[in-house]
């Protein structure tokens, strides 16, 4: 799901003994760096790992690495560099006879695919026109992880008018993805599982590609000096293996077969191998005095698998000195359940797709966070030559009405260069 940034940039004139030079003012001052972290926890008991039923416990850390360069009066150059770490009970599943213990969708194996890495490097370069009104902007990107490699390229155009009350945006991005195919343990080349009653209907996928193509359209509108509003559109288009390949699914038809406390797989999910996103959202951001503001965002998705969702939220940043603000925010969110989704044994082995992954079910959630900001304009606190400009320190909790709850911890550092 995708997300269009608007940004802008305000330009100064200045007269210089007293001839009508005029003065550029640059886009970015100086070298920032920002650093970036976050913990998150998970769990719930519909893992899509173990066809809909088992543990879906999960932690991750997160880091992060941004830093914005000015190459010149106009033009900046951006590295994103980021490694997650997690630990995952359901993914330790597909492979649940690996641990020392009795394998069991409700418990976590100890095996190698209980955690991995992602790491990603992301460069983008942007350049501002004299008077500011035009943006436009390219950037290149890497990640990896066990069992994907990825590569993305994109770009975006920035136009202001209205003496730059008026924003409109344009953005396009193109990722290219490489599965490594990894199967439940049982259904792998050599397994020996399950003995001669067990047998699956499983053929491995031909094509381990997958390939997204994204569109995004954005508006903004200053409306009174108390008021601001945007629109955005976000239209994306994949093709490929869609489909995870270490997802089990288990039939009603067909005969259960359980090695030890674990049922053995009767196929990995099947979806489409193509599918059409369409998401419209807005903002209305509304300034009550200098201490309260009110940010509100709704947005309506559907696409072609059958589900549709709303979400909806409300930000009141409360500024409690010139340099603290709080941030209470609440998130709520629902969906419908995917054509392809049925819960563990419900699915038919006859049908033509087929998925127990309960992102894809239906469900309603609620988010509740809170936050803290630091901000020095003059950056007093420094290290070497980078003074500290602000801190971020943000909590969210999550809940799904199917069960699945999370918590997050974000904590975000920036340093101007003197």
């Amino acid at each position: 799901m995708l997300f269009v940034s608007l940004s802008c940039f305000n330009t100064v004139f200045a007269q210089e003994d007293q001839t009508t030079e005029t003065y550029k003012k640059r886009v970015l001052e100086t070298t920032e760096i920002d650093f970036l972290s976050s913990y998150y926890n998970q769990d719930g008991q519909n893992a899509a790992v173990t066809g809909g039923i088992g543990t879906e416990e999960l932690t991750d850390a997160t880091g992060t690495i941004v830093v914005a360069i000015p190459l010149n009066a106009d033009d900046v150059l951006t590295i994103d560099a980021g490694v997650s770490a997690y630990t995952s009970a359901s993914s330790s599943n597909i492979n649940p006879f690996d641990g020392g213990g009795q394998a069991d969708a409700f418990q976590a194996s100890s095996g190698a695919s209980s955690g991995d890495t992602w790491a990603n490097l992301t460069g983008s370069y942007s350049h501002s026109s004299d008077d500011r009104n035009k943006i436009w902007s390219a950037k290149a990107s890497v990640s990896s992880e066990y069992d994907y490699f990825s590569v993305g390229f994109g770009g975006s155009y920035t136009w202001l008018f209205n003496e730059k009350n008026t924003e409109l945006s344009l953005n396009g991005n193109i990722y290219l993805d490489t599965w490594k195919t990894i199967y439940p343990i049982e259904l792998r080349p050599g397994a020996n599982y399950g003995g001669a009653g067990y047998n699956p209907q499983f053929t491995p996928f031909d094509n381990t590609g997958r390939n997204s193509y994204s569109l995004g359209l954005g508006f903004s509108q200053i409306l009174s000096k108390n008021l601001q509003g945007s629109l955005a559109l976000d239209l994306v288009q994949q093709q490929g293996l869609l489909s995870t390949p270490f997802q089990r699914v288990y039939f009603s038809d067909k005969p259960d077969v359980f090695v030890e406390d674990f049922q053995l797989a009767d196929d990995i999910e099947r979806l489409p191998d193509t599918r059409f996103k369409i998401a419209v959202g807005g903002r209305l951001n509304y300034y009550i005095n200098s201490m309260f503001v009110l940010r509100s965002y709704y947005r309506y998705y559907t696409d072609d698998w059958g589900i549709k969702s709303h979400t909806a939220s409300l930000e009141v940043p409360v500024k409690i000195t010139d340099k603290f603000t709080l941030y209470p925010s609440y998130r709520f969110y629902n969906q419908t359940a995917a054509d392809q989704f049925g819960a563990y044994n419900t699915h038919l082995s006859t049908d033509e797709f087929y998925t127990s992954d309960y992102d894809l079910s239906k469900y309603n959630a609620n988010q509740f966070g809170f936050g803290l900001n630091y901000t020095d304009i003059f950056a007093k606190i420094h290290i070497i030559q980078f003074g500290l400009k602000s801190i971020d320190l943000k909590y969210y909790n999550y809940k799904r009405n199917t069960g699945l709850s999370s918590n997050i911890i974000t904590a975000g550092f920036k340093f101007v260069q003197d």
